[in-house]
């Protein structure tokens, strides 16, 4: 059971950077990606629902001030925010101006406010006319993918703290095998590429969650299928920054030593934990009613609150600094939010104490944003009223607010801004 109103007092360190993260795609509207051209959506977004295109989502481009204004209103250190490649290069080789200026000057009003840049190059989406030229699935278009990374490390460079090259570029329902191998090679000339420009921290964001066997790790074909999950989708990723060597099932290994140390720290987005049930065709979708929840109307896949996740992972990369990229949980009642950040921090520290150099902690998200096809899905710190895009700070954000000036997370602090236990029953 949880009850953060038992947690005692943490301290962070003062260097210790905390944020908030956003995706262009998924807040600034109107922009130019194959994920909102007719021809390459798909029909449905997660768990069934239909389609719906971004449209102006967050109108983000235009009401970016505000953004910044709900940045500073939590005292926060550090925004994760991404270029979108479509805005740049709306056509091969044709870069709009307008668009440059636009995120010079986003960039240049977060140095302003003393807010560091944590830059994503590239977040899901990219260019209707890369897609159409099959985009990742084929090595032929790396003379693209460089003249991206060259132009955008060379005219943004003044403004970046962190780089991040591609996000999650290990997701089994988002790529092929054959894709996430090809990937790491695009991942790793962007790396090369950043660091003819700039010498800050370089690295690409893996989306981590614990893969456990459905009927707990005595039970041989779950755990078997459960470690092989792990590999495909995290360890083979790790083994490959590690040691240049890109290994995967059923294909031949593929060595690349420029490879090898292409992450200058580990970049880890983390929600859940996913159950394996080898006995099922839908083999990560179980779950333990024991500690499931009704997060929304419709459900999602963050309906748990499990901070053994953030241990269990940090604990996996000691190696290297860590960044937390992403962290955060979609669920309508706010209180919830509170909880989750709570027990994250709690369970962050204590991988911080047990020998994890953890550098930073990302809240995903900002906002309410367009999330992949949907608007269901509600993760925001701050609400956006969506006929007149005002931005308004729920109470998780002014909760995650105190603590990141404090630098501390405490019961006086708790306790202002959760009054109760939130109730997390079905009805």
């Amino acid at each position: 059971m949880i009850d953060v109103f038992q947690y005692p007092g943490i301290q962070f360190p003062k260097e210790f950077l905390m944020g908030a993260a956003t995706a262009g795609m998924q807040i600034e509207g109107n922009n130019r990606s194959y994920h909102d051209d007719p021809d390459f959506a798909p029909a449905f977004a997660y768990g069934g629902i239909p389609y719906q295109m971004a449209g102006k989502a967050d109108n983000s481009y235009e009401k970016f001030e505000e953004d910044i204004a709900l940045l500073k209103a939590m005292n926060l250190d550090v925004y994760r925010m991404s270029l979108e490649w479509a805005r740049i290069e709306p056509e091969k080789g044709c870069i709009d101006p307008q668009a440059v200026e636009h995120y010079k000057k986003v960039l240049s009003r977060l140095q302003e406010e003393g807010i560091k840049v944590c830059l994503t190059l590239h977040h899901v989406s990219h260019p209707v006319w890369f897609h159409k030229q099959d985009a990742f699935k084929t090595l032929d278009n790396l003379p693209d993918w460089e003249n991206y990374i060259h132009f955008a490390s060379e005219t943004y460079q003044a403004y970046v703290d962190y780089w991040l090259v591609i996000n999650e570029m290990n997701l089994a329902f988002e790529y092929s095998i054959e894709e996430r191998i090809n990937m790491l090679q695009y991942h790793a000339r962007g790396y090369h590429i950043i660091k003819q420009y700039s010498n800050k921290p370089v690295s690409s964001t893996l989306s981590y969650s614990m893969k456990e066997p459905f009927r707990g790790r005595y039970d041989y074909p779950d755990k078997v299928m459960a470690d092989y999950v792990d590999y495909i989708e995290n360890e083979f990723f790790i083994h490959a920054i590690r040691t240049g060597e890109i290994v995967m099932p059923f294909h031949d290994a593929v060595v690349m030593p420029e490879l090898k140390d292409t992450c200058d720290f580990w970049a880890l987005n983390t929600y859940i934990r996913q159950f394996i049930n080898s006995r099922d065709e839908n083999f990560r979708f179980d779950v333990y009613t024991a500690t499931h929840f009704k997060a929304l109307d419709k459900p999602f896949f963050t309906e748990e609150i499990n901070p053994d996740i953030m241990i269990e992972m940090l604990m996996r990369f000691r190696d290297k600094p860590i960044m937390i990229t992403e962290n955060g949980i979609a669920v309508a009642d706010d209180r919830l939010r509170i909880v989750y950040i709570a027990a994250m921090l709690q369970a962050l520290k204590q991988g911080m104490d047990l020998g994890a150099e953890v550098i930073g902690y990302l809240h995903w998200s900002l906002i309410d944003n367009w999330e992949w096809g949907s608007y269901h899905p509600i993760f925001g710190l701050a609400s956006v009223d969506k006929e007149s895009y005002t931005r308004t700070l729920k109470t998780s954000g002014k909760f995650y607010g105190a603590i990141a000036e404090a630098k501390e997370l405490n019961q006086e602090i708790i306790r202002e801004y959760l009054k109760e236990p939130p109730s997390i029953i079905n009805k």
